[in-house]
């Protein structure tokens, strides 16, 4: 089953990154810095058009393996506020959900939406269950996965590459199955 190139649910839209966002992906990610940089080890001073281009590159190759599906979040008047991905890389059966906004849109409820969007998403295309994992010391990330019912089911230690500069380097795992 192929993966939707947009999702919508109560009135946020997601759509597939392309090729030629990597400008708006720049401008989105710098004027972000400083609000991901603590929590996003990727979201480092001196990201710029090359980061930007990496990134909606590898989101088109993902895409095209079925390894991941990123999404551009759209704000109000449709302009891309932010990402957001279900991911193959928590074994068999299973999708990890990513999420981040810009500042400015945050405490909306939209991240929620939007995960919201990915999880109907993930179970359309046969998951049996999705993960949402972030640094324990991020409590507002952890804050949407405790508001969609997921289960926290585990904490582990970071990769090096993901250790953030605000975090601990132990990720908490939140597990939804599949209604």
């Amino acid at each position: 089953m192929e993966p939707s190139e947009q999702l919508h649910h109560d009135g946020v839209d997601l759509r597939r990154w392309r090729l030629e966002d990597a400008g708006t992906a720049l401008r989105v990610v710098t004027e972000s810095l400083q609000h991901l940089g603590p929590w996003m080890a990727w979201a480092a001073p001196g990201y710029g058009m090359k980061e930007a281009t990496d990134f909606v590159g590898k989101a088109e190759r993902e895409w095209a393996a079925g390894t991941s599906f990123t999404y551009a979040v759209l704000g109000p008047e449709r302009q891309v506020i932010g990402s957001a991905s279900l991911m193959d890389r928590i074994g068999p059966g299973g999708l990890e959900i990513g999420y981040w906004l810009h500042p400015d849109f945050e405490g909306r409820g939209i991240a929620r939406r939007a995960a919201l969007a990915l999880i109907d998403e993930a179970f359309r295309l046969g998951a049996g269950h999705v993960e949402i994992w972030h640094d324990e010391a991020n409590h507002r990330s952890g804050a949407i996965p405790k508001a969609l019912g997921f289960v926290e089911v585990g904490r582990s230690p970071a990769a090096p590459e993901q250790v953030s500069p605000a975090g601990t380097g132990i990720l908490v795992v939140w597990r939804l199955p599949r209604p």
